[in-house]
């Protein structure tokens, strides 16, 4: 038979997210905690795990395709009210700048340079990435990586 040493636990036993209603109250606790100042150790480990089973889930239960380079150049030309003729100056011609939109030219190291600095986002936006879930702040959640 084995034995465990007693302890008195601060906060509630947590398990595998196995529902929404779950996963919602987990991440309100999450927040809360994120809200205190000067958290222990103890709170510190518990949002820790909090955080990674609310991950799992979400990765499990909302995952989305990822965006390929061209949507994400597509979605930034139309999110900062541009035309693709207006990117000429940066990747050359409107035939390159269509080409790469379309998916039919390849985004080159220099593009990517370019692009990142142009619209201030990371270059890795500008790689293919693999699948993610979608964020609990799409969910109307707010959550931080302040414990991370």
């Amino acid at each position: 038979m084995i034995t465990l040493k007693k302890y008195e636990l601060q906060h509630p036993a947590v398990s595998v997210i196995a529902s929404d209603e779950q996963l919602d109250e987990y991440t309100n606790a999450l927040i809360e905690l994120e809200e205190q100042r000067n958290l222990s150790a103890e709170d510190r480990k518990y949002a820790r795990m909090l955080a990674a089973l609310i991950e799992k889930y979400e990765a499990e239960h909302y995952s989305i395709a990822a965006a390929t380079p061209q949507d994400v150049l597509a979605e930034l030309i139309e999110q900062n009210n541009l035309r693709q003729r207006d990117l000429v100056p940066l990747l050359g011609t409107e035939s390159v700048v269509s080409e790469i939109v379309n998916g039919k030219r390849s985004l080159s190291k220099t593009n990517i340079e370019k692009l990142s600095v142009r619209f201030r986002v990371s270059p890795a936006l500008f790689f293919p990435q693999t699948t993610k879930a979608v964020p609990n702040v799409l969910r109307n959640r707010k959550r931080r990586n302040s414990l991370a």
